[in-house]
């Protein structure tokens, strides 16, 4: 695909020739075999003839390429396919819009029209779908005959481009029958086993329950302590990540759960109305052991006859303080994952349409910190 190719020259009209150094190498038919489809003709030649875009300073043209920035294609696409079923997407905006083909419209790749999710619509309750009824180029043109500019750059959000084609993410491999079963039925922690393999080698931290229990002065139930035995520290599903408990980085359970009681309770004297829990060590506080990305926390409320009696509580960033949740962790941990318990703090993921092994999983946390980071 060089500039003689139709589609590059009805490009180069709007937006002008590709310069030299834009060009990236791709493979498509690697591409397009993990994607599951060919791709339509016009975005392939413009993609591989510019490289990664900024169109009009608004639009990004994305495509499968190398970097060493914060961009993933490959997460990308899986994501906002997750977020869109039936649509496949190819650029986004720096309103927060994304760009799709409507693959569901043609079994020709080259006739899949344009559609686009517009984020301000969706926050205001209104349909925020756009349809332009028309393949890449021809949408292009559109935009920029209402108004948007006819320039093109090389796309900052993928900087740090490496001249290798990108290369798929391996397939995950085909559930076996007892994780499908585990999917709906059962109970307990070999239940979970089944449902989310656990890591051959679970990060703890460089102490042991003794240590951690003098860190704490208190014992801790023995639901946690069987499920951290087999899990470690780590995020389940990108959302709800468990502290290292034996260790004593300010990101360590301890420590953590330390600066959190002093966090809280400066809030509560300023808040009460928003902040009206106890926090541990004061009687029946709350001892959180575990975080969302969004910085929720989830824990224990420390009340009852002996910790296996302690209730588990989410405190919500976003929201009023919600009553406590039964004690039994992995019982609750389960059902997250099965989609069939949701609260403030751990709402539901996933689309109704899609399978729920294909994301379903649980990531350890690195032994190690970063260079970086030390």
């Amino acid at each position: 695909m060089n500039a003689s190719d139709p589609h590059v020259d009805a490009f180069a009209e709007i937006f002008g020739d590709p310069p030299r150094d834009y060009a990236v190498p791709v493979d498509w038919a690697a591409v397009e075999s993990w994607l599951g489809t060919s791709l339509p003709a016009d975005y392939k030649a413009v993609t591989a003839a510019y490289g990664p875009l900024d169109l009009g300073a608004w639009l990004w043209l994305h495509m499968p390429c190398v970097n060493r920035g914060s961009f993933d294609y490959g997460a990308w696409v899986q994501q906002t396919r997750r977020d869109a079923p039936g649509v496949l997407p190819f650029g986004a905006t720096r309103t927060a819009d994304t760009l799709y083909w409507d693959t569901t419209a043609s079994d020709d790749p080259d006739q899949w029209p344009v559609v686009m999710h517009c984020q301000d619509d969706a926050n205001a309750g209104r349909d925020p779908w756009r349809r332009f009824a028309t393949p890449l180029v021809p949408t292009l043109a559109r935009l920029v005959a209402d108004g948007m500019r006819p320039v093109a750059a090389r796309s900052g959000i993928q900087s740090g481009l490496e001249q290798a084609p990108w290369t798929p993410p391996p397939r995950r491999p085909e559930p076996t029958a007892r994780r499908r079963a585990a999917l709906t039925t059962g109970s307990g922690l070999e239940t979970l086993i089944a449902l989310v393999p656990p890591p051959e080698t679970p990060v703890l931290g460089e102490h042991d329950w003794a240590w951690l229990y003098e860190r704490l002065g208190t014992r801790l139930p023995g639901e946690y302590i069987q499920l951290m035995e087999r899990y470690g520290a780590g995020s389940w599903c990108g959302w709800l990540r468990f502290n290292i408990p034996f260790g004593e980085d300010e990101y360590a359970l301890a420590p953590w759960a330390e600066w959190h009681a002093e966090t809280y309770q400066g809030q509560r004297a300023k808040f009460p109305e928003y902040h009206p829990l106890a926090v541990y060590p004061e009687p029946g506080g709350f001892l959180p052991f575990a975080d969302s990305i969004d910085g929720d926390r989830l824990g224990w409320l420390t009340e009852g006859a002996t910790p296996d009696d302690w209730p588990l509580i989410v405190v919500p960033r976003h929201a009023d303080q919600g009553a406590p949740l039964n004690p039994d962790l992995t019982e609750t941990l389960l059902e997250w994952l099965r989609g069939r318990f949701a609260t403030e703090g751990l709402p539901p993921f996933g689309c109704r349409d899609e399978d729920r092994l294909d994301y379903i999983e649980f990531e350890p946390c690195d032994a190690e910190p970063a260079a970086d980071d030390q």
